[in-house]
């Protein structure tokens, strides 16, 4: 799917949203090309917050972004707990966790069949879809 706007993929969203928490030290950043496994999005990104502070600051972040570039979400579920705040932008669903939150219910195992869609920035070797740097 491609914004008719700005005509970015939602694979280039994902990269310009990682960048955008990466300089708020999200970790373990991982973006999965989900358009051929499901029909409700193209893609995902799943990022880890080291505290719910720090989850609700990616959050708010990437929702800032998101408005500059154009593109409101869609919903956003989970800001008043913060362990995981999950925003819809349509093509693109954003995950945000804390770490625990994230092993619990393991996004990245349930999507392994997705393929990987390259992120600037440090890769968290062990992840399954970490790519090498």
């Amino acid at each position: 799917m491609t914004d008719t706007a700005t005509e970015i993929t939602a694979q280039e969203r994902v990269r310009n949203l990682a960048e955008t928490a990466l300089e708020l030290k999200a970790q373990k950043p991982v973006g999965l090309d989900v358009g051929e496994l499901t029909s409700f999005a193209d893609a995902f990104l799943l990022l880890t917050g080291t505290s719910n502070r720090h989850v609700r600051s990616i959050a708010d972040a990437v929702i800032q972004a998101s408005k500059r570039s154009g593109r409101k979400p869609l919903g956003v579920e989970g800001e008043e707990e913060g362990r995981w705040i999950l925003i819809d932008l349509g093509d693109v669903i954003v995950h945000i966790f804390l770490g625990e939150t994230r092993e619990y219910y393991d996004l990245d195992r349930l999507w392994e069949d997705a393929p990987a869609i390259e992120l600037p920035g440090e890769r968290d070797a062990t992840a399954p879809h970490a790519q090498p740097c």
